[in-house]
């Protein structure tokens, strides 16, 4: 491992942008470090091929983070994107892509600007990156299940009684949520003879454009029956893959950056490494991305589960029980040998043995391959980001896998470590009493849970009843209830390391 200290010199390779003005093609929902990083640069790419072209991005917050979008407009719509292969090797590309920022978050001044610009003909692809809260949807543990699981299993219906779906369905063209601005802007196009955009869901949710498309017409329903029926006709909800790492900036991440010269607060750190997976699904067009390193095929499915269930599983992992070890990110987990030996088990025997792999994969060389990623000690991924929304996060992680592993009779094991991991986080301190936030949709009545149960198994049984999280189907394992209890109270008692070593064995 390289020392972040090492003086030696940083190799710093810059590609600045060279394309001239492109019109607007794009329209993003999410503007936020990950697609600043991801999408963005290679629509980037796209555009420097052709010296321009027509999918320049119009991107838009429609959360709470103005001054992200006051920060691209100062700096003339450019901004940075550093790549790090490691601490001495880093590039840094200059980004271009997207022409419009705008804010339509909660009392955003440019709501219909956004509603305009995705009623305009030249708008032919929406994109999303809103997180898997964000769809406003109920788990649909069905997904990748084998037949006999799935008639019991959550339907994946949209959540009518949140406050903000409440809100898109009585005030439909005032939307506060993603799927409400594509209902309406569907709405407008259809109304003015326009042909739809497609939409392509980019975050981290199973079959995620299926389930786009889902919450999009079930929220259409409420409004107009025939809007709803034109929408599942006509609009393409393709399916997709994203993959980088991209941890949230930090001062010191800015520090690094003006020290190879860049003062540029809209800037992004993230690694080398990038993947994107699309089902090729386009009926108005698209750019030729296959040349800009986008795997353009047929079925998404089994790369999305493979990311899903190693990459995102693993980090989950990491980020409840390296956050109650008192860890800070991931690649100060990674230096712990417990840790290490700990994905290595989850992912060869628990989450590989679940997969039907994309022609050509090897898990065991992409498991190898996750550990590198996870190691680099020039992204400090805070493991508290990872933690966030946690009960939206683990059906598609952990949960779906599990299930797999226990109606074959195999072990679930590490998923139970998780588990108990998540649970104990989810009580707002680690294990030394350092306290901490807790940043999740039902984090009120996780703690309600917390302070109504005291002892460990009626706790565990309680959070395993949670049915927008947990399959009713676990409780019905009694190991795996029982390697959760056995797990909690291992934490309480030993502490993480210890109880690593204890479940572990013998691997450690």
């Amino acid at each position: 491992m390289i020392s972040m200290l090492c003086t030696e010199p940083v190799n710093v390779e810059h590609i600045a942008s060279c394309h001239s003005g492109a019109d607007i093609g794009i329209v993003h929902l999410g503007l936020g470090a990950f697609h600043r990083a991801h999408q963005a640069v290679y629509v980037e790419r796209n555009l420097s091929r052709h010296e321009g072209g027509s999918w320049g991005i119009c991107s838009a917050n429609i959360r709470s983070n103005q001054q992200l979008v006051s920060q691209l407009r100062d700096g003339g719509m450019r901004y940075h994107v550093a790549e790090y292969r490691d601490s001495r090797d880093v590039t840094l590309r200059e980004v271009t892509a997207i022409r419009e920022a705008l804010y339509a978050g909660p009392d955003g001044p440019d709501l219909e600007a956004l509603l305009e610009r995705m009623s305009d003909p030249g708008v032919r692809i929406v994109t999303l990156t809103v997180t898997e809260k964000g769809y406003y949807l109920k788990p649909n543990f069905s997904l990748q299940l084998h037949f006999e699981l799935k008639s019991s299993l959550g339907s994946g219906a949209l959540l009518v009684d949140a406050a903000a779906i409440a809100h898109d369905i009585q005030h439909p063209q005032r939307p506060q949520t993603a799927p409400g601005m594509l209902v309406e802007a569907l709405s407008r196009r259809r109304e003015a003879g326009i042909a739809p955009f497609t939409v392509l869901c980019c975050d981290n949710m199973p079959d995620n454009g299926k389930r786009t498309r889902q919450a999009v017409v079930e929220l259409a329903g409420h409004r107009d029956a025939q809007l709803a029926e034109w929408i599942a006709q006509h609009v393409a909800f393709p399916c997709s893959m994203v993959d980088r790492i991209v941890p949230a900036m930090t001062a010191a991440d800015f520090q690094r950056l003006a020290e190879l010269g860049v003062d540029d607060p809209g800037a992004v750190v993230c690694e080398a490494f990038s993947q994107w997976v699309v089902e090729d699904h386009f009926p108005q067009g698209r750019p030729d991305w296959e040349h800009d390193g986008v795997q353009m095929v047929a079925d998404v499915a089994p790369f999305e589960t493979m990311k899903l269930r190693m990459l995102n599983g693993s980090h989950s992992l990491l980020a409840y029980l390296g956050s109650l070890a008192g860890i800070h990110t991931v690649s100060d987990a990674m230096q712990q040998q417990a840790f290490t030996a700990l994905l290595q088990r989850y992912m060869h025997t628990e989450a590989a043995a679940t997969l039907t792999l994309p022609a050509g994969a090897d898990a065991t060389a992409y498991a190898d391959s996750l550990v590198v990623r996870f190691a680099n000690d020039s992204l400090r991924h805070r493991l508290h980001q990872i933690a966030m929304d946690g009960s939206q996060k683990l059906p598609q992680r952990w949960l779906q896998g599990a299930l797999i592993n226990l109606q074959a009779g195999r072990d679930a094991t590490c998923t139970a470590l998780g588990v108990a991991g998540w649970m104990r986080y989810t009580a707002g301190s680690d294990l030394h009493g350092n306290a901490h936030g807790v940043d999740d949709p039902i984090a009120e009545r996780l703690a309600a849970l917390h302070a109504a149960h005291r002892d460990p198994e009626s706790l565990v049984m309680a959070f395993l009843a949670q049915e927008d999280v947990f399959p009713s189907e676990l409780a019905g394992y009694p190991h795996f209830v029982k390697t959760v209890v056995d797990a909690w109270c291992s934490l309480q008692k030993a502490g993480v390391s210890a109880t690593l070593v204890r479940f572990l064995q013998p691997v450690l």
